[in-house]
Formats: C-alpha cells, sequence, structure tokens
C-alpha cells in the first residue's frame, strides 16, 4: 500500500510540475496542425512570393549588394516574361534541384545497405553483450551514428533500447526514452555522410549562390564537426540519463512482464549474421585501400588541377556517389555472405524497396524546388538578407549575438516543423546569405541549424516519432502519457542543446574547420 501511494504522488507530483508545459505544448501542438502539410505550404509560399514581388517591385524596393556593388531590384513575377520563365522553367527546376540527385544516389546504396540487413546488424551488434556500467552510452551512441538508417532508425533503435537496458536488469521504458532521445535529437551528430548530409549541403548551395554564384557547400561540408558531435551528444544523454532521468525512472512501476516476442527484433547476432558483419569489414577495408591508391597520384582524377583536395577535385565534387556505392558494395557482400541476396534479381528489387519511405520527400523536392526557384528569381530573399545584414551591422553586436539569435530561431522554428529538410528549405536562403554578408560562411550557419533542428524535435508533439516513442512507452507501461514522455525528454533536450552549442561556439571560436575543405568565415570579393 504504502508503495502504490508514494507512486501515485509521484505521478500527481509530475502532472503538476508538467502543467504549464502541457499546456504550452497544446497551443504548439494546435497552431503546427493548422499549418498544411509542406507540399501544400511550399506552393503556398510559391504564390505569395509571386504576390509579393508585384507589390515591392511596384513600390522600387530595392538594395545594394556589398558583394559585387550592383543595385538588385525586386523582379514582378506576374508580369508576361516571368511567367512565360516560370512554366517554361518547371521542369527544370525540380530535376536540377541540388538535393534531389544527391540524395537518390546516395540513398540507391545505402538502400541495399539497409535491406540486405547489414545496417539492422550493425547497430543490434554495437548494443548486444554491452556492460551494464556503459549500456547507456553505448545506446546513445548508437542511436546518434543510426541517422545513416535514415528514418528506420527510429523503428530499429527505439525497441533495441528498451530490450538492452531489460537485458541489463534497468528498466526498459528509459531505455526506449534514451534510445528515441539520442536518435532524434542526434540525427545530426553520426559517423559518416548520410542522406541528410546530401538534403542540407544542397540547400545550402542554393542559397549561398543568392551571394556566390560560385559557392558549393559540399555534403561532407559538416563531417568533422558532425562526428565529434556524435560523442557529445551520446555524453550529454548519457549524463543527464545517470545523474537525473535514472532515479526517475526506478520510481516508475512498471506492468507486469511484457512479452517482448511482439517487437519483432533480437539483440544477439548469430552465427551467420556475424561472419557476414566479419566479410563486411573486410570489404569496407578494401574499398576504403582502393580509393586511397586511386587518390595518391598527383594526377589523380580524384584530385583537382592544382593536385588537391578542394571543392572541385573528384573526391569532393563526387563524394555522393562514392558514398553511395560504398554501401552498394559493401550491402551486396554482406547480403550474399549471410544469404539475404540469392541472385542478382534481388538487388535492384532491394534498391526499389529501401527508396518507397524516400518518395513522399522527393514529392516534397517538386514543390520546394518550385519555392526556392522563385524566391531566387524575385530577388526578395537577396533584398531580405542584405537589408537584415544591413540591420545587424548597424546594431553591432557582433557575430556571436548573431549566431545565438540563429540558433534559437531553428529551436524554436523546429517545434512547429520538425521536418529538417522542411525548416532548413524555408530558412536558408534567408539565414545563410544574410549570415554570408555578415562574414559567416554557408558551412557554419548550416553547422549552427543542425543543433537547433534537432535537439528540440524530441519536444514537439508535431512530430510523428514522438507517438512511436509514447506507443514503445506504453507496451511497459499502460497508463504512460505524453507527460511520461516529456519528464524524461525535456531534460535530454536541453542537455543535448547547452552541450552540443557549447561544442559548436568553441568550435566556430578556434577556428577549425567543420568539414574538408570548408572555412568558418565568408570573406566577399
Amino acid at each position: 500500500m504504502a508503495s502504490t501511494s508514494a507512486a501515485t504522488d509521484e505521478k500527481q507530483s509530475g502532472k503538476s510540475e508538467l502543467n504549464w508545459l502541457m499546456r504550452l505544448l497544446v497551443i504548439i501542438e494546435k497552431a503546427g496542425n493548422k499549418l498544411p502539410h509542406p507540399f501544400w505550404l511550399f506552393l503556398s509560399l510559391a504564390v505569395i512570393v509571386m504576390i509579393l514581388s508585384s507589390i515591392f517591385s511596384a513600390s522600387g524596393l530595392s538594395a545594394v549588394n556589398p558583394a559585387t556593388d550592383e543595385k538588385v531590384t525586386v523582379t514582378n513575377l506576374l508580369a508576361t516574361d516571368s511567367l512565360r520563365e516560370i512554366v517554361a522553367g518547371a521542369t527544370n527546376n525540380f530535376v536540377t534541384f541540388p538535393p534531389l540527385g544527391l540524395v537518390l544516389i546516395v540513398l540507391i546504396g545505402v538502400a541495399v545497405a539497409e535491406q540486405s540487413g547489414l545496417i539492422p546488424a550493425m547497430l543490434r551488434g554495437t548494443i548486444a553483450g554491452a556492460s551494464p556500467k556503459w549500456i547507456t552510452f553505448i545506446v546513445a551512441l548508437a542511436g546518434t551514428a543510426s541517422s545513416i538508417a535514415s528514418d528506420a532508425s527510429y523503428m530499429i533503435m527505439i525497441p533495441l533500447g528498451g530490450l538492452a537496458f531489460k537485458a541489463v536488469g534497468r528498466n526498459p521504458l528509459l531505455g526506449c526514452l534514451v534510445a528515441y532521445a539520442a536518435t532524434s535529437g542526434g540525427y545530426s551528430a553520426a559517423p559518416m555522410v548520410n542522406s541528410l548530409d546530401t538534403i542540407l549541403g544542397g540547400l545550402s548551395t542554393s542559397a549561398a549562390q543568392i551571394i556566390d554564384a560560385d559557392y558549393t557547400v559540399s555534403p561532407v561540408a559538416n563531417f568533422y564537426f558532425n562526428f565529434v558531435s556524435m560523442f557529445v551528444v551520446a555524453a550529454a544523454v548519457t549524463l543527464v540519463t545517470e545523474l537525473l532521468l535514472s532515479k526517475r525512472a526506478d520510481q516508475i512501476e512498471l506492468d507486469e512482464e511484457v512479452d517482448d516476442d511482439h517487437f519483432d527484433v533480437k539483440m544477439a547476432l548469430d552465427a551467420n549474421e556475424k561472419r557476414g558483419m566479419v566479410i563486411a569489414v573486410i570489404s569496407i577495408v578494401i574499398c576504403a585501400g582502393l580509393l586511397f591508391a586511386l587518390a595518391w597520384p598527383a594526377g589523380s582524377f580524384l584530385r583537382d588541377e592544382a593536385g588537391g583536395f578542394g571543392p572541385e577535385s573528384g573526391l569532393m565534387a563526387g563524394i555522393a556517389a562514392i558514398i553511395g556505392f560504398g554501401f552498394f558494395i559493401v550491402g551486396i557482400v554482406y547480403g550474399y555472405a549471410t544469404g539475404s541476396i540469392k541472385k542478382t534479381a534481388d538487388i535492384p528489387e532491394m534498391m526499389g524497396k529501401g527508396l518507397l519511405p524516400f518518395v513522399p520527400v522527393i514529392v516534397l523536392f517538386f514543390a520546394a524546388s518550385q519555392f526556392l526557384a522563385l524566391f531566387k528569381m524575385s530577388n526578395l530573399g537577396e533584398i531580405l538578407a542584405i537589408k537584415g545584414a544591413d540591420v545587424f551591422g548597424a546594431l553591432n553586436t557582433g557575430p556571436f549575438i548573431i549566431l545565438l539569435g540563429g540558433w534559437l530561431l531553428v529551436a524554436l522554428g523546429a517545434l512547429f516543423l520538425t521536418s529538417g529538410s522542411g525548416l532548413w528549405t524555408l530558412m536558408a536562403p534567408v539565414l545563410v546569405p544574410m549570415f554570408m554578408l555578415l562574414s559567416i560562411a554557408p558551412e557554419t550557419t548550416q553547422a549552427l541549424y543542425r543543433i537547433g533542428d534537432s535537439t528540440t524535435n524530441i519536444i514537439s508533439p508535431m512530430s510523428p516519432y514522438f507517438v512511436v516513442v509514447l506507443g514503445f512507452v506504453q507496451r511497459y507501461k499502460k497508463d504512460a502519457g505524453i507527460g511520461t514522455v516529456l519528464s524524461f525528454t525535456i531534460p535530454l533536450s536541453f542537455a543535448m542543446f547547452v552541450l552540443w552549442g557549447l561544442l559548436f561556439f568553441i568550435w566556430w571560436a578556434t577556428g577549425i574547420p567543420w568539414g574538408p575543405g570548408a572555412a568558418t568565415h565568408y570573406q566577399m570579393g
């Protein structure tokens, strides 16, 4: 009776503490639900841009681009010539949309690696047999690394986290939430380039070319920062979990023993999978060695004309194809080794099946490509960026305050629009050129965006995976609700936001490159 009373008091106390937050989240949820689907949102914005371009063109709005000293005026998109160009260019806008080709070529390879079972086996192998003392860090690290599986990572990691904690005698509910927080909050922190890097890099390139037509943001532009961030995010999750959340989890009374067979996932790798993993690792080493050998000669096609590995080199310009091909080869090797691939016809079937979850993204790309093309054609983005830079310059706040403001703006926006690519599609055309005019490189702005976007997603009721983790949590405790999830994810979100942000500002202040060939500062001219 005493334990029941204590549990009841704890439940009531938790509800009281979260009342104000619940009210805020209800407001956010209602506001977010009024937003149209991102497809219609971008098309609607495209129409709005056309109308605004007509109004501001008539008003004579203009600005002087300090990078070129040229006067920039608004183009009236409702004029006959503009309408003719819009209709004629719709197909080209979509086909040449920078993220489209990059994402597809990476996903074709990743699809084979995922469908053959390689990526799930890698994640399970990372967690299986982990020491109870290290289980939180291992689950968190695997969660941040799981972004190579894209959105499938949630369905892999959340149940795995629960099973891993349960296997070492800890609360499986906590394991589900740790895995969710690390996977979602650390989605941009990864050990290798993935589809998100290609999407963000393409969008950043389009935005940067508003100011500098030759500027390119490579998919590996934030690679160094992402790799280190993976360990910082995992450490933040571990610290909060062990120092605070584990005590709260111990006070939560779970339902009677749960049959975990319905999770349809196993922890340990069988002998066949272990053999496949060994062969896959060997193939990775061989592929890396071959790439190194091809890049070594001074006149290699993987180098640029100056003999280096700059943005125009074969290696950097073709990094998406190289990564996609690497996943493709290693996935095939693993598939044949384990028997998941029995004939060559299985491979294109895997590629098609693996691409199916990304069809909605491709549909979204069509609307986004039209919006960005019209926004760029109107010159509104360039003028807005120039005017914004002038305001910040007049305030003389310094780059730190500017970056801090951008960081908080992104974090707030991510509460309402939880699609990482969708939010960046809206923000990049303004933030990237504006910050370039303030001598902040696009790679820096993109790295800042990653932190603000990822870390607040885990507390947004607009995220589809918020419901997913709640469903898994309720399998261990049927009466768990949104408040239960928030009582764990809010501290985790705050810790990741602060520690990851601290890493960003230290990195930026010391001038360490964000990735191969990526600078922290931008010099006009």
